[in-house]
């Protein structure tokens, strides 16, 4: 009995050993996970860091301060997100609406290829600016992780809410009211 004995104790020591590396390593992936939280994004009621990048298939470039008074969308996206390409018709469908009261969007997008891009924007029909962010200096710059994200910001430059996932067109549109310049 003595060796049945001796074998249930070192089964038990071996198990209770493995919960407690386990519960250590818990609690470290929590402290390090903690610590890197609070740069998930821009906090709400900051001021949006200005960018620069050109839009997609031209030369031209789009300066997000050139953009205060108005309402700014700004949505981080690639093709390869199955979420981003659910959200995409409602943005347009909202567009031309809100770009008259004053809101712009602006998708930033975070693909290496353009071939992709290219063939999602003729699939797609996009009229609001597409952004190339190709560095992921713009993606930085926020603190962006998981996509879509989108931010809303105020005519006054302020972020007034960010949103990490996919948006239906009710809460689409209920964020553009929230950032549209009053008349």
């Amino acid at each position: 009995m003595s060796e049945k004995s001796s074998k249930k104790k070192k089964k038990r020591l071996i198990f209770r050993t493995s919960l407690l590396l386990i519960m250590l390593s818990l609690i470290v992936f929590a402290v390090v996970s903690a610590l890197q939280d609070d740069d998930v994004t821009v906090a709400e009621g900051e001021m949006a860091p200005n960018f620069a990048l050109k839009k997609f298939g031209s030369d031209e470039t789009v300066e997000l301060k050139d953009l205060r008074g108005k309402g700014v969308m700004i949505n981080f996206w690639a093709t390869y997100c199955e979420p981003c390409k659910e959200e995409m018709p409602y943005m347009e469908e909202l567009y031309p609406e809100y770009k008259e009261k004053g809101v712009e969007i602006l998708a930033i997008n975070l693909d290496t290829t353009d071939i992709v891009v290219n063939q999602f924007l003729r699939e797609y029909q996009l009229s609001f600016p597409i952004l190339q962010d190709e560095g992921g200096q713009v993606m930085n710059l926020y603190n962006i992780g998981p996509i879509p994200s989108t931010l809303f910001i105020g005519p006054d430059g302020r972020i007034e809410e960010t949103v990490i996932g996919p948006l239906t067109l009710s809460k689409l549109e209920g964020h553009l009211k929230d950032i549209t310049p009053s008349s």
